[in-house]
């Protein structure tokens, strides 16, 4: 079997000043989120060769069991930011060995009923969802198109809206089925692709509690007691962006947002219109007014514009 396909296209990201770097990220990519956090993201990607501006991977909320008890003999726990990969990046590694050959729908299970309630002194309510997922990635091997399945329950992976209660968060509410789904792909593509690594992605563990031995992450101040499993964030199902409320440590909006485009933003911003087979021609037209650089006439794309426009070259790419 091939090992992963070596990546030689430079990064213009990876080429910027890290305090540029940072600020881009924490403006447009991970706002809210601790500098040193943001470090972990950029060293993660730096050592896999990917594109931080892509968001490969997450930086998620959590809390972690520090593997201590209080003087009532509780578990004591740690609001942490987690490093993880999305499900999103293992697609990438997999695609990058050249032998991923697809995957199937995912094949539900009969649906359940689950009942629950909001709060203590709430009304019972219900949702309905389904027992399990399977979902089969194909891998050629030796020539030969092979299936690797994996099959999740929904009870053994949906995460719950605090730790005293059995209720769905927001995400696995509204999405039952594909919350699940991108857990059995997850599982699937680690067995088709062993080497693309083992940790869990962070659709799979937002809203979780992890014992701290299991990561590595920039320490934080000790809380006592459990603290709630979906707070302060929520994971999209479908862009792995997070949506929910900030932090409660998200810094206040950066004032330099409104200021004009940093040169080496500008910089990154025409390497991606290249490689997408675009022109500032095409990026003047779709944004009337904006330009990248000094024009009669034209107003210079602002700092926090960097995001937007990194979204509209890759869902207008011609090459």
């Amino acid at each position: 079997m091939n090992a992963l396909v070596p990546i030689s296209v430079s990064i213009p990201s990876l080429a910027m000043d890290e305090s540029e770097l940072i600020s881009v990220l924490s403006s447009s990519i991970y706002p809210g989120a601790k500098v040193e956090s943001i470090k972990l993201a950029i060293a993660y990607c730096r050592g896999a060769h990917l594109d931080p501006l892509q968001k490969p991977v997450h930086i998620v909320p959590m809390d972690v069991k520090s593997g201590r008890k209080d003087n009532n003999g509780k578990d004591l726990y740690e609001k942490r930011d987690v490093i993880m990969p999305g499900v999103g990046l293992y697609r990438v590694q997999a695609a990058r060995t050249c032998e991923y050959a697809g995957m199937s729908d995912p094949e539900f299970g009969p649906m359940k009923t689950l009942t629950f309630k909001e709060r203590d002194d709430s009304a019972e309510t219900t949702l309905e969802y389904p027992e399990w997922c399977k979902v089969t990635v194909r891998r050629v091997v030796e020539g030969k198109s092979v299936e690797f399945s994996a099959i999740e329950y929904w009870l053994e992976n949906y995460a719950t809206a605090g730790n005293w209660t059995k209720a769905p968060n927001k995400m696995w509410k509204k999405r039952p089925r594909g919350q699940i789904a991108k857990c059995a792909e997850a599982q699937a593509l680690r067995k088709a692709f062993p080497e693309v690594g083992a940790q869990p992605t962070a659709e799979e563990m937002e809203g979780k509690t992890i014992d701290a031995e299991d990561v590595v992450v920039p320490s934080r101040p000790q809380i006592e007691g459990p603290q709630s499993k979906s707070r302060p964030s929520t994971v999209d199902a479908e862009t792995g962006e997070i949506i929910e409320s900030k932090p409660a440590h998200a810094a206040a909006p950066d004032a330099a947002a409104s200021q004009p485009m940093k040169p080496s933003q500008a910089n990154i911003i025409k390497a991606k219109l290249k490689n997408a087979a675009l022109t500032e021609v095409d990026l003047e037209a779709a944004f009337q007014g904006k330009s990248l650089e000094p024009k009669a006439g034209k107003e210079l794309f602002a700092f926090g514009e960097f995001a937007a426009l990194v979204e509209w070259i890759s869902k207008n790419a011609k090459g």
